[in-house]
This record gives structure tokens, C-alpha cells and sequence, in this order.
């Protein structure tokens, strides 16, 4: 029974952490100045400080020893982080968010293969059903995208590619290695890297106030809390549960836009949503009446 609610607890934390990152889009559309490796730079920033603060808050002085206890495994972690944060900036300047999408719900099946090859961990019949639905489902939602795609709009998604890539090898890791070390500081490390490696593109700064106050939002709770509560998530999931629960940030992206900067989505994204969510309650029932 224990288990049971750790399990449960776990999944809510994911659709916690889910929803939070889903909330990009509709505060990005109340910028004023700041655009592109401007804002990636500026969210990493306040993801590290939040991040750094929690830490302080938790362990004192003593969070910097918890740093280097993290070894090769979370350095990993925090690039794989990094790569996040930065591919999602740099893929949005040279394509659309559709596409930038698409090659977003690719992490479930990567993740899944992942899983199976390095955990050798048995994947259920029904998760991949749920995998394959989803990806149905995601297609759907953003048919049409794909068509009269420019050379600069395929380098774009080819850069979204590191963004499944570098999830599902960090959702690994994350499984491999999390019950040992605490990868919280992981985080840390990803927003760190990834404010240092956005400066010298964003440089010379254009942002105002309103936006940085959009920017530390953003930062604070929709990159810095959400991905501590899957690192805590992480331990009591499976990798593909994990991969495939991320997946409701896309779903609920353009019902965000929707509500606060008046993007209706479309039919097919409305649909495309439905076999999406289906989908994911589908897989996550059948594990609770198995359990």
C-alpha cells in the first residue's frame, strides 16, 4: 500500500512539474524587449538562483560540498540539463514551436529504448501502446506543420533533436544513479551551464524590468521548481512513465496560450490532445489496477 502512494504521489508531482513547464508559451507572449538567447539566458539565470537558494535554505554553507559529491554522474546530469534549457531557445529561433514539439515527443520512445538497453528494464506491453498512441496523438496535433519546412527550419529541428535526446539520457540517469546521490544539485549545475553558454550570445542586454520580472518567473517556477520535482519524482517512476507524463506539458502549452494571449488551438490540436491524454490516464489506470 506504501508503495502504492509513493507511486501515486510521484505521478502528481510529474503532473505538477508537467504543468508548470507547460506555462512557457503564455508568458513569453507578454514579453516586451527580450527575445531568443536573451530569454534563455535570463531564465537559466533565476532556474540556478532559485535552485541555489532551496539549497541554502536546506543545507546552509554546506549545499557546495554537496556539489562535488555529485561526481561524473551528476555533471552528466547537469549537462543533460543544459542541453534542455539551451536546444528548446535555439531550435525556437530557427523553427516553429510546432515542430520544435514534435521532436519534443520523441523522448518516450527514446527513453523507452534507453530504458530497456542500459536498465534492462522490462517495458510493459501497455507503455508502449501508450508510447505509439501518443506519438498518434502528437502528429495530430500539429499536422500540417511539417509542410514547406526552409533549410533553416530543418537545421532547427534538427538542434530540437538534442532536446528527447538529452532528456531520456537525464531521465537514465536520474534512475541509475538517484538513489545514491542526491541530483537535485543537478539542476543547479544545468541553469549554470546553461546561462554561461547563452551570455556571450545574448550580450548586449535589451531587457526591461517588465520582462525581467516575467524572466524571474519563469526561471523560479516554471524551469527551477519543476525540474526539482522530477528529480524527486524520479525515484519511485519508471523512465518511460516519466518520459511519457513530461508529455503533458505539450498538451496543456496551447490551452495555456489559449486562456491568457488568445491563441485559439486548432481543431486538430484539440484532438491530437484528446489521444494524447487518453493515452497517458490509459497507461497510468492500468498500472494502478495491476498494482
Amino acid at each position: 500500500m506504501q508503495n502504492k502512494m509513493t507511486h501515486r504521489k510521484a505521478v502528481m508531482l510529474m503532473i505538477c512539474a508537467a504543468t508548470l513547464w507547460s506555462i512557457a508559451g503564455v508568458f513569453t507572449r507578454h514579453l516586451e524587449v527580450a527575445r531568443n538567447f536573451e530569454v534563455t539566458f535570463w531564465r537559466s539565470f533565476f532556474a540556478a538562483v532559485f535552485i541555489a537558494g532551496v539549497m541554502l535554505r536546506q543545507y546552509k554553507w554546506a549545499f557546495i560540498p554537496r556539489l562535488k559529491l555529485l561526481g561524473k554522474i551528476g555533471f552528466l546530469s547537469g549537462c543533460m540539463w543544459a542541453t534542455m534549457y539551451s536546444c528548446f531557445m535555439i531550435a525556437l529561433t530557427m523553427t516553429t514551436v510546432a515542430n520544435t514539439s514534435i521532436m519534443e515527443s520523441l523522448t518516450p520512445l527514446f527513453t523507452a529504448f534507453l530504458a530497456w538497453m542500459i536498465l534492462r528494464q522490462h517495458i510493459p506491453a501497455r507503455t508502449w501502446w501508450a508510447i505509439a498512441a501518443a506519438g498518434v496523438g502528437m502528429c495530430w496535433m500539429f499536422a500540417g506543420s511539417l509542410t514547406g519546412v526552409d533549410s533553416r527550419g530543418l537545421a532547427g529541428m534538427l538542434i530540437a533533436l538534442g532536446i528527447p535526446f538529452a532528456s531520456s539520457i537525464n531521465v537514465i540517469i536520474l534512475k541509475k544513479g538517484g538513489h545514491a546521490v542526491d541530483l537535485v544539485p543537478a539542476v543547479f549545475i544545468g541553469g549554470s551551464l546553461s546561462a554561461l553558454i547563452m551570455l556571450p550570445l545574448a550580450w548586449p542586454f535589451h531587457t526591461s524590468m517588465h520582462d525581467i520580472a516575467i524572466l524571474a518567473i519563469l526561471g523560479f517556477f516554471q524551469l527551477g521548481l519543476p525540474c526539482m520535482l522530477m528529480v524527486k519524482a524520479s525515484n519511485s517512476l519508471s523512465a518511460p512513465e516519466i518520459a511519457l507524463l513530461s508529455l503533458l506539458e505539450v498538451l496543456l502549452a496551447p490551452i495555456w496560450a489559449w486562456l491568457g494571449a488568445g491563441e485559439v488551438p486548432a481543431q486538430s490540436s484539440m484532438i491530437g490532445g484528446a489521444i494524447v491524454l487518453t493515452a497517458l490516464v490509459f497507461n497510468e489506470l492500468t498500472d494502478m489496477r495491476r498494482d
